[in-house]
């Protein structure tokens, strides 16, 4: 919790509070169903809650737009980033239904009123988005595929909207496709050997 505190200083007390009952939430919850790799629960607030943060890092999210986290799995990026932004809506959707379960449990319990979760395709899902956020769920080429379609033309942010991908690695192979993608090294904003080699990929999208 200390390490959210470190990076985020304004927080008001409910987001405290919020940020502070994902610890017992999910180890409660990962006892019944498996969401988080046993040696990642000890580590959640690091590799899950801060890694997920690091979006907020590269773009803070303004009042009013709205966000889909494709493949949510737990709930990440979604419910930490539906906490730090309250005034944001966020639709988290995963294909797994009982991963659903523990998020829609999760999103309850907090009372994030700016959430709304579904076990759904993401090819399925109807509406359009200023962001796309995920965590490594799949290759880019396939996960724009998905999306492209969801992206709301009217901007309301500094980047434009588009798709904020979590993601490890040398992604050079990867992106070869999309020469508007830009990588944000999360080292450039945390302090923790964790994120020496995580990023932020930032890809404009025009819906066709």
């Amino acid at each position: 919790m200390e390490l959210i505190l470190s990076q985020f200083s304004n927080l008001t007390e409910i987001q405290k509070h919020q940020f502070s009952k994902l610890e017992e939430l999910y180890r409660f919850w990962n006892a019944q169903i498996n969401v988080i790799s046993r040696k990642d629960i000890d580590e959640l607030y690091l590799r899950h809650v801060l890694h997920s943060l690091g979006i907020a890092k590269v773009q803070a999210f303004k009042p009013g737009a709205s966000i889909l986290d494709v493949g949510t799995g737990g709930g990440f990026p979604g419910i930490p980033l539906a906490i730090l932004f309250p005034e944001t809506h966020f639709y988290l959707v995963d294909s797994i239904g009982k991963k659903i379960k523990v998020v829609n449990e999760i999103v309850a319990v907090l009372e994030l009123k700016n959430v709304k979760a579904e076990a759904i395709r993401a090819e399925n899902v109807k509406g359009e988005f200023d962001f796309i956020v995920s965590r490594a769920v799949t290759n880019m080429d396939d996960f724009v595929k998905w999306t492209r379609t969801k992206i709301t033309k009217k901007q309301k942010h500094e980047l434009k909207n588009g798709i904020l991908y979590l993601k490890g690695g040398d992604l050079t192979e990867e992106l070869a496709n999309f020469p508007n993608a830009k990588q944000f090294d999360l080292t450039d904003y945390f302090d923790n050997e964790f994120f020496e080699t995580k990023k932020v990929v930032h890809i404009p999208l025009k819906k066709r």
